[in-house]
């Protein structure tokens, strides 16, 4: 079951490192506990993402690849 989003990111199309940009600035704009959803097309995300996550503390709570799409739901710390 996939998390509620209080933000969606879509960043398809878009090549690294513009997508964990663009996180950073949606967690920045986000709420402490927000859930934002990104919707990415760049396999480097499935790196990129979660060490961003671990990096800067905040929560990867669910993602899963649909097709050609990769799908994030990270809680803002």
């Amino acid at each position: 079951m996939t998390p509620n989003a209080d933000h969606t990111l879509d960043t398809r199309g878009l090549l690294c490192p513009e997508p964990v940009m663009m996180l950073h600035n949606a967690v920045r704009d986000a709420q402490s506990g927000d859930v934002i959803e990104v919707v990415a097309t760049d396999p480097s995300t499935e790196r990129d993402i979660p060490k961003f996550c671990q990096f800067l503390g905040h929560e990867l709570l669910h993602h899963e690849q649909r097709g050609e799409e990769w799908y994030y739901w990270i809680r803002r710390a």
